[in-house]
């Protein structure tokens, strides 16, 4: 067993009160602190908290140094989510979903939680030792009712010694991941009936999750096919082994991966960079459309109740400096609207002039989403100079002529093809091709006068539907001799270069969601978000989304095979070769499943695969969490996938079940091995593969979120990377 002792326990709230000292911070919720109507002893908090807003408690004096948090909760599993923050410092920890503490939490009954600050939801890391002053329950975007009782600081916590999974990992290694001080003399492995041998162990704590230890055992003799029954204490933990694949690397035919592929949107520090290996970071999503560099203030749009702010990422000269000296390339968004944000307070829709609107801001009440209840657009539309300033060419040659810190590359602005829809108060017409080719050709003039080395990427297309048409829709099409846009886009970018005697377009940026819904994260949810990751690149996979939809291509065949990739390079290399191709935008749909590890995983393996130039995930992933184990895996800590990639060929392979990459670098041949099957193990023969001691890193399967890494002899890889 193992103690955390630190100090006595500090009550929160008990009975009918704050403890001494505590105060209510909560907002946009109705709070009743002497609730009789559901109780444990005289009384309990009852708490009804509509979108997003909270219960939120503050101590002026600093919880240090304890071990956990203890409350008592009843509800109907109520959507909140427990947030530890330090005001002094405007940190917090992860969001942490009371689903990730307990799924059993009822109205009949209180339900006991325990929050482990050495172990913190939903990645397992350590709260950190910040100067914590503040409690935050949370609900979600529907709201929460409940009842809270018993809210306590907890000095000591005493974890039990567990064995929580024991699983193969490669030719004679198991991987056993513990928790508490276990007895590794009661492990015992039988293959097919017959005992196997332990010669050695080695054990390891990761440093993001300590409360977690693995141990890696090293076999006398090889697994083979049949059955593997491991015992640890009171656990027992079984596998049916399968028969190997044959896999052989094709070391003849090779291209190069561009490094700029590992890029995240806004990364959130230095540290983060170097950790995860991030390559480029990227300025930009739809805040980015309103910037003005002259204050440094901002206007999300829909995305936020059309809300003028401060920029949260501060200055982009400032941020790209940082990015920069932190070893990352730096992709910055340029304005090419016609208005910017003009102050930090500002907002188009006031509850005072449009009072009939669907919803306001929970934390102010007075700033409307610009929707009817009916979801049609609040009219009139606001006078853009109440909340914005002008903003043209002239302007951005100013700001980046100005500029300390110069950009790698400059993207022309963000998804303003739908501009009416995110920013209708900035831009209420639907924007056409015209439109749209006119300014981006206006600003990445601009871009190439000022900053002749820099690479312009355009047209940051936000999804599927709008490689092919523009938001006034097919009538558009037709006015363009019956062209999809991006065609249309390319072959008047290559016309625009001989006008202007120079490149306007050196990257076909766009943005790419998966389009099914996973959101249910059930079984057949996570299994429909691993094989999504085929419509990069399958000519075979038909996109479950589109089944049955019309689409708006004219020239594109298959309207439902999506092949993003080869297809977008096959558009480059007919209609404007020498275009590079990125994606800035993309995302796992699951940044906080194991799925959306593995989801990662295999896209970042495809874009070196099949040639994808550049690539930032949106948005900066957790770096403990499933998305950035992922670019740890490929980049982390110095550690780099090869820069070559190798086919590798496999009998009878299943993209569904299976993701396999390899890439050399030099002498060095690395391998990422993707396990999309829950059900089943996969063992791989790899010839091709020199012989001798690898560094393996790996994540998922039972020893779940955490950064584990050895060194095995890989002549047969029993890969369980998965999402059990």
């Amino acid at each position: 067993m193992t103690s955390v002792a630190v100090r006595a326990d500090e009550a929160v709230y008990t009975d009918n009160a704050l403890a001494s000292g505590w105060q209510d911070w909560s907002w946009g919720s109705t709070i009743v602190y002497t609730a009789t109507d559901m109780k444990e002893g005289i009384s309990s908090i009852s708490v009804n908290s509509t979108a997003y807003s909270a219960l939120s408690l503050y101590d002026p004096t600093p919880f240090l140094t304890y071990a956990g948090l203890a409350f008592d909760i009843s509800g109907a599993q109520p959507d909140v989510s427990i947030i530890i923050q330090d005001t002094a410092d405007n940190t917090q920890s992860a969001t942490i979903p009371l689903s990730a503490l307990s799924n059993s939490v009822t109205t009949n009954s209180f339900t006991s939680i325990l929050l482990n600050f050495n172990s913190v939801p939903p990645n397992g890391v350590p709260l950190g030792n910040g100067t914590w002053d503040r409690i935050t329950f949370q609900a979600g975007g529907n709201g929460a009712a409940y009842y809270i009782d018993n809210i306590e600081l907890i000095s000591t916590i005493t974890i039990a010694a567990e064995f929580l999974s024991a699983e193969p990992l490669a030719n004679n290694l198991l991987a056993v991941t513990t928790s508490g001080d276990v007895d590794f003399s009661t492990v015992k492995v039988n293959l097919n009936g017959k005992s196997m041998h332990i010669t050695s162990n080695t054990t390891t704590v990761p440093v993001d999750s300590p409360s977690t230890t693995i141990t890696y055992l090293t076999l006398a003799s090889s697994l083979a096919p049949g059955h593997l029954a491991i015992t640890a204490g009171n656990s027992s933990f079984s596998f049916v082994l399968p028969a190997k694949l044959d896999a052989t690397i094709d070391h003849s035919a090779t291209h190069s991966i561009s490094e700029r592929i590992y890029g995240v949107n806004f990364p959130t520090s230095a540290s983060y960079i170097q950790d995860l290996g991030v390559t480029i970071s990227r300025w930009g999503g739809n805040a980015v459309t309103a910037y003005n560099p002259f204050g440094d203030f901002t206007n999300a749009g829909n995305d936020w109740y059309f809300e003028n702010r401060d920029s949260d990422d501060g200055s982009a000269d400032d941020w790209v400096g940082w990015v920069s000296a932190a070893g990352s390339d730096t992709l910055l968004t340029i304005p090419a609207l016609d208005w910017v944000s003009k102050d930090a307070t500002s907002y188009s829709y006031p509850a005072s002039i449009y009072p009939d609107q669907e919803a306001f801001d929970p934390y102010n009440g007075v700033s409307g989403d610009g929707l009817f209840p009916n979801g049609s657009y609040v009219t009139p539309v606001p006078d853009q100079s109440n909340v914005y300033t002008p903003w043209n060419t002239s302007l951005a040659k100013q700001w980046l002529s100005g500029l300390v810190n110069k950009p790698t590359l400059v993207a022309i602005d963000n998804e303003i093809e739908i501009a009416s829809n995110t920013h209708q108060d900035m831009h209420p017409d639907p924007m056409g091709y015209d439109e749209e080719l006119a300014r981006v050709v206006n600003f990445s003039t601009v871009a190439k006068e000022v900053l002749p080395d820099v690479e312009v990427a355009a047209p940051s297309t936000c999804s599927w539907w709008y490689y092919w048409t523009s938001e006034i829709g097919f009538s558009d099409n037709a006015a363009h001799n019956n062209t999809d846009f991006i065609p249309w886009f390319l072959a008047q970018m290559k016309s625009q270069e001989k006008t202007a005697g120079t490149r306007l377009l050196d990257f076909l940026d766009l943005h790419y969601y998966f389009q099914a819904d996973t959101s249910a994260n059930d079984d057949a949810a996570k299994a429909l978000r691993l094989r999504m990751t085929r419509s990069f690149w399958d000519p075979t996979y038909v996109d479950e989304s589109w089944i049955g939809t019309d689409t708006p291509q004219n020239t594109q065949p298959n309207a439902t095979i999506v092949q993003l990739i080869p297809r977008m390079r096959k558009l480059i290399s007919q209609v404007y070769p020498g275009t590079k191709f990125s994606i800035s935008e993309w995302s796992s749909t699951a940044d906080t499943d194991i799925t959306g590890g593995l989801v990662t995983v295999d896209s970042l393996g495809i874009f070196g695969k099949y040639q994808v130039d550049s690539a930032t995930y949106w948005s900066d992933p957790d770096e403990t969490g499933p998305i950035g184990l992922a670019y740890w895996l490929y980049r982390g800590y110095g550690v780099q996938f090869g820069s070559l990639s190798l086919p590798v060929n496999i009998d009878k392979f299943n993209p569904d079940t299976l993701g396999i990459y390899a890439a050399t670098s030099g002498s060095k041949v690395s391998l990422v091995v993707v396990n999309k099957d829950p059900s089943s193990p996969v063992a791989l023969a790899v010839s091709s593969l020199p012989t001798g001691k690898y560094f393996l890193r790996h994540f998922g399967g039972q020893a779940g979120v955490a950064k584990f890494q050895a060194s095995a002899h890989c002549l047969i890889v029993v890969v369980i990377l998965t999402d059990s």
